[in-house]
């Protein structure tokens, strides 16, 4: 067996746990992607030094932790593995495979508190008026800005939209999120309106009367990647003379932020979201309060 490799009886343990916690929480592909990769690297580590993952205890893990360190990996992603491996071995606390936890006492690196990037209402708007409505494709791209920055969606959400998901009489889409969790947003008249355009003029030709279930397809009339709205955003982006760095979920950040600051409730922009803990919202109020002290310096006669 290559030293890459883990044995079929660690490969099981994992698999059996993946499950376990797929069951329990409905976590996406993408988390149980990463939860694979963190434990098979722990396991392939721990098998080099005659270790395996339910033998494994608290100094061995140090150790790990420290060949990290040495690695120059990131807080962020040993934070991210030690919530896996906790997890991991509560699990087997549960099933009573072990009777003690090795992570009992080992903390969790201290994360700094990021402020996610975002853009002006003015950068907002001339982004939306990039793209060439009377190019279908460009009707298309603004349509997908305008329905991004109305909902406030994630990409993954925004390009995998299938016709039955969309209510135009109603002005709400109905989105799968993160976990298979369904929530209702409300699209507002103006991007119901766009809709509606592209839905007469533009989704037609793109789909060249091919029969297909999904809104806003590829130039081949197939679901888009998100690779590919991403550079259709980069491009429209130059077109508006944004300098910013600029993603799909920069409009994610700018609908969650635009909406604190005209006074929306914290709890309401979560449940738009799709954000399972109030604590990952909460990050956004620093931005509504740190525009709340320019506005308060500007126009205080005491600011």
């Amino acid at each position: 067996m290559e030293s890459n490799e883990i044995s079929l009886q660690e490969e099981s343990i994992i698999a059996l746990y993946l499950d376990a916690i797929w069951m329990e929480k409905g976590l996406s592909k993408n988390s149980l992607d990463s939860y694979r990769t963190d434990l098979t690297l722990f396991a392939q580590w721990l098998q080099q030094q005659s270790e395996s993952l339910l033998t494994a205890d608290a100094a061995t893990i140090q150790r790990y932790l420290a060949v990290r360190l040495e690695n120059k990996l990131n807080s962020r992603s040993t934070a991210r593995f030690l919530s896996c491996v906790r997890g991991f071995y509560r699990h087997q606390l549960r099933e009573g495979v072990l009777d003690e936890n090795p992570l009992a006492l080992i903390e969790s690196p201290k994360l700094p508190r990021s402020l996610p990037k975002s853009l002006t209402e003015l950068d907002v708007e001339s982004l939306l008026a990039a793209p060439d409505i009377e190019d279908p494709i460009g009707l298309r791209d603004r349509t997908m800005l305008e329905v991004l920055y109305a909902c406030g969606l994630r990409v993954t959400e925004l390009v995998s939209l299938t016709m039955p998901q969309i209510n135009l009489r109603q002005n709400v889409i109905r989105v799968m999120g993160k976990g298979s969790k369904e929530r209702l947003i409300p699209m507002g008249e103006e991007a119901s309106s766009w809709l509606e355009k592209y839905f007469r003029e533009a989704r037609p030709f793109l789909l060249n009367n091919m029969p297909n279930e999904v809104v806003f397809p590829s130039t081949r009339a197939q679901l888009m990647t998100r690779q590919t709205f991403w550079h259709r955003i980069k491009h429209w982006a130059q077109v508006a003379g944004i300098q910013k760095p600029l993603s799909p979920h920069t409009l994610r950040h700018a609908f969650a932020t635009h909406l604190l600051n005209h006074g929306a409730d914290l709890r309401v922009v979560q449940l738009l979201l799709g954000h399972s803990d109030l604590s990952t919202t909460q990050i956004y109020t620093h931005i509504a309060r740190t525009r709340m002290k320019a506005q308060h310096a500007a126009h205080h006669p005491r600011g």
